[in-house]
């Protein structure tokens, strides 16, 4: 099998999502798509799935409150209980309304920096990495439409050519 792909360049956004649109009613597979600025419907009209980094970030979040508040028990109930303000260090419970600060920090602290780890290990971007990018006019007024080749390729360049592709190119693909 050969790692030939198509790319298709466009100089629009409309003109880009009826061309996704139509490559997927035609059953070609879309490797990927790169723009400039964000496409509004782009990923449903890919058929990509639903992102659930914001189960993450909830499962993150319980882990921080769960770390809070054992901390907190921890330290200023049984390692080293004051009496600030005449208020005893008895339980957690009555002392609950002054953790409440520390808790719903220690909650975001521990969401945002875990989802943005998990985000970056999530999309591979790692120190140091290569950018993937196959087009330079991407990043400035261009969209690129990336698909794969299966024996098919006359077709597919006619076929992107009738999209409204202002270049249509076919790349071995490493």
């Amino acid at each position: 099998m050969s790692n030939k792909v198509i790319y298709a360049i466009y100089n629009d956004d409309d003109i880009l999502m009826d061309a996704v649109k139509k490559t997927r009613a035609a059953h070609h597979h879309i490797e990927e798509v790169f723009t400039p600025f964000p496409v509004h419907g782009l990923d449903k009209a890919m058929g990509l799935a639903p992102t659930r980094l914001a189960i993450c970030a909830f499962i993150y979040g319980c882990i921080g409150i769960s770390v809070a508040t054992t901390m907190m028990s921890y330290i200023m109930i049984h390692d080293w209980p004051q009496d600030i303000g005449g208020k005893p260090s008895f339980s957690f419970i009555q002392n609950m309304p002054s953790f409440v600060p520390i808790m719903f920090e220690m909650t975001v602290f521990f969401a945002a920096h875990l989802m943005v780890i998990t985000f970056y290990m999530r999309s591979r971007l790692w120190p140091f990495k290569e950018a993937e990018n196959p087009d330079v006019r991407t990043t400035d007024d261009h969209f690129l439409m990336e698909v794969a080749v299966n024996n098919n390729e006359a077709e597919l360049v006619s076929f992107f050519e009738g999209t409204g592709a202002v270049e249509v190119k076919v790349i071995e693909k490493n």
